[in-house]
């Protein structure tokens, strides 16, 4: 599949995983990736802790939108924004756009901000998606990157615009709320991209998740995002005195012991990624794109532009899109 047939599926993609997982990283290379395919790209962070900046070679960002890589040179790629959106930044907005300035001053004067955006159980959470809702609806980008909270809070998260339709019944909450439910629901303005590990409980919870997604609330679900797999190494098998004398080397048997011991733990974790693996793709049929673990602990530009490289190849080999 053509990468910006795939990006241009979806207006919004709403990235969800298990905390630890490397979803904001995943994040980062969806958006470096659609960038790449010509696509105008934002990145929303909701926590503004995720350190997806530094992936970039920029520093922090806050509630004011920044350009993260620009777009042109060879490849003629297009822009990556972001910006942190915040409940109580976004009730602030809502306020002062329908016209209540000072009542926002007031709130924030009177420390009254924190009860109003905590009045009913989601609310905090809607006023969030009500401004990636509106974001989306102004065209501010050809694509929105929703670096969701932790698989837990994911599910709640995205729950909340159901839950306030049913429990609000009149009311510009209704309102918010029946609009972000609609988005969320219409595949061609928002899919979840969930992201796992190749191991045991993280599939384990993703899975749960995505029936839970499917199931509670509608939205449409792109490929799962396998980070960390450890990508193929030739030679494993080979004897490592065998072919040290075939090259002429003088290696010590410790060294030899250790680099047995180095192939051992390599095949064994490869085997067992591939159990996770296979196990996912029986536990839930959706199409996988796996990204190569990374050697590092402070992961930059470079390891960035590694990452786009793998999803851009994974996208490729995926079926296309049927026409209308």
């Amino acid at each position: 599949m053509d990468p910006a047939q795939f990006f241009a599926a979806s207006r919004v993609l709403i990235v969800a995983g298990k905390g630890g997982v490397g979803k904001s990283t995943v994040s980062a290379a969806l958006a470096r990736t659609a960038a790449r395919a010509g696509l105008s790209t934002l990145v929303v962070e909701i926590e503004g802790k995720s350190g997806i900046g530094s992936l970039f070679g920029r520093p922090a960002f806050g509630y004011e939108e920044v350009v993260l890589h620009p777009g042109g040179g060879p490849e003629g790629s297009a822009d990556v924004r972001a910006r942190v959106l915040t409940p109580d930044d976004a009730l602030v907005e809502y306020l002062e756009d329908h016209g209540l300035h000072r009542v926002t001053r007031r709130l924030m004067s009177g420390g009254a901000l924190d009860v109003v955006a905590t009045a009913a159980p989601g609310i905090r959470d809607i006023l969030v998606l009500g401004k990636v809702k509106q974001l989306e609806r102004a065209g501010v980008a050809d694509l929105i990157v929703l670096d969701a909270p932790a698989a837990g809070h994911a599910i709640s998260f995205l729950r909340s615009a159901r839950g306030l339709v049913d429990t609000a019944r009149v009311g510009p909450i209704n309102t918010q709320a029946a609009d972000v439910l609609e988005m969320l629901t219409d595949p061609e303005r928002c899919q979840v991209v969930l992201v796992t590990l190749p191991e045991e409980t993280p599939v384990n919870e993703l899975v749960d998740t995505a029936f839970s997604l499917e199931d509670e609330i509608g939205v449409s679900l792109g490929p799962v995002v396998v980070n960390g797999v450890y990508p193929p190494l030739p030679g494993l098998d080979a004897d490592p005195a065998a072919v040290a004398t075939a090259a002429g080397l003088a290696v010590a048997p410790g060294e030899l012991a250790a680099m047995a011991a180095a192939a051992d733990f390599r095949r064994e974790r490869t085997r067992l990624q591939g159990d996770q693996l296979d196990r996912l793709a029986k536990s839930l049929p959706l199409p996988q794109l796996p990204l190569p673990y990374l050697f590092s602990t402070d992961l930059g530009p470079d390891h960035l532009e590694a990452l786009a490289d793998a999803l851009g190849e994974g996208i490729g080999a995926l079926d296309a899109i049927p026409g209308p």
